[in-house]
């Protein structure tokens, strides 16, 4: 494979745009050598009235900066125009898009953050051990759900969140799904055709790295599924949930199996409140143990709740899959109902937004609801995989 060239290069990546490569802050050169699915963040020092930026003939941007990312290997022809009656600026240069010398996971690399909600599950997946920290519990998480290691974490109620990425950007190939990521959803027995079962709609976002640094503190745009355009759905939602007072009476409900019914209060925007009850199948702390506040708030778009007890008392709940667009909606063996397109996103007013591909993916818990001895509604995940990048091939016995 060809070896990346030193000569007349002022950057060479090899991880990508990130904090410890230099940006081109001194002029733009004339040749660039770069991996494939990394950026190259070009910031001419000349300025002008407007800027006109093209690869290979075709006008890409009209800002002062320009990040140029490809998917594809070959060799890119870009051109600069600052167009200003004093000082006209017109330059082109080349970047050849190599092969990475290591090569890519299609699958997590990192997890930048886990801020599960209260839960049943939560201090059990990831487990949590006396003399945890908040940095021990996202390293248990990262273990948990990188690589193919398939290992369930569980968001906790509503607006509970995990972030992570890959090892590259993932491209945003226009008219396909570019990302896959695994819950645990089935469909129950009774009426499997209506589509029903144990789905915990989880919500999307994503967030291209455009001051490239490397962690996600850009702007957060959310993935439009199915119900974004609902009247059911709200947006600019939040939600707090208090630490259980200890002083707090204990009621039981036997018939719903609930040990502890009052046992996490909440308060959303809309001035409701409810509870998260303790039930007796998980005696745990749901509150995250590694969290010293009192209280923790989540915000962002609600969903309709998903689930019909059609026993009619308690005892038989179905939780309904809404059509596509969100995590742990569907079965598994569905992987286009799975999958998602950054082509989906969109920003706080509701409007489309064009990335190029995205740096880091954020799902969090969509549906505030209680379903008696099933607990609350919890988005889990196990895995995701970057659909453009080839599964590693298993060598033959």
């Amino acid at each position: 494979m060809r070896k990346f060239s030193a000569i007349s290069i002022s950057i060479l990546l090899l991880t990508g745009c990130n904090a410890d490569i230099p940006m081109v802050n001194l002029g733009i050169d004339d040749v660039y050598y770069i991996p494939r699915m990394q950026k190259l963040d070009l910031r001419p020092a000349l300025t002008g009235n407007k800027y006109e930026w093209y690869v290979n003939g075709m006008l890409v941007s009209n800002s002062k900066d320009y990040i140029f990312l490809a998917p594809e290997e070959g060799t890119y022809n870009v051109e600069l125009k600052i167009l200003d009656s004093v000082t006209p600026y017109d330059f082109s240069f080349d970047i050849h898009v190599l092969h990475e010398e290591i090569e890519y996971s299609p699958y997590i690399s990192k997890v930048y953050e886990y801020c599960p909600a209260p839960g049943q599950f939560i201090n059990e997946m990831p487990r949590y051990e006396e003399g945890d920290t908040y940095e021990s519990i996202l390293q248990k998480a990262e273990e948990s759900i990188s690589g193919t290691n398939d290992i369930m974490i569980s968001l906790g109620g509503y607006g509970g969140y995990v972030t992570f990425g890959f090892d590259h950007t993932v491209i945003n190939i226009p008219g396909e799904k570019d990302f896959r990521i695994w819950g645990n959803c089935f469909y129950e027995l009774l009426q499997p055709e209506k589509k029903g079962g144990s789905a915990e709609p989880g919500i999307v976002m994503v967030s291209y790295d455009t001051n490239c640094n490397g962690v996600p503190d850009d702007e957060w745009y959310e993935l439009a599924g199915s119900e974004y355009y609902s009247p059911l759905t709200k947006h600019d939602y939040s939600l707090t949930y208090f630490r259980p007072d200890p002083n707090r009476q204990i009621v039981e409900d036997e018939d719903n199996s609930l040990n502890d019914v009052y046992y996490i209060r909440w308060v959303d925007n809309n001035e409701i409140e409810g509870y998260i009850a303790k039930n007796i199948f998980h005696n745990q702390e749901y509150f995250p143990k590694w969290v010293d506040a009192n209280d923790i708030t989540f915000h962002g778009s609600l969903l309709a709740p998903n689930a019909d007890d059609i026993s009619g008392y308690g005892t038989y709940y179905v939780l309904y899959s809404y059509p596509w667009g969100y995590v742990d909606n569907h079965p598994n063996e569905y992987p286009d109902l799975n999958s998602f397109d950054i082509s989906w996103a969109v920003d706080a007013n509701g409007n489309p937004v064009n990335l190029p591909g995205v740096d880091f993916i954020r799902v969090y818990t969509g549906v505030n609801q209680y379903c008696g001895w099933l607990g609350e509604t919890s988005t889990e995940l196990s895995r995701a995989q970057d659909l453009h990048i080839s599964l590693p091939s298993i060598p033959n016995p």
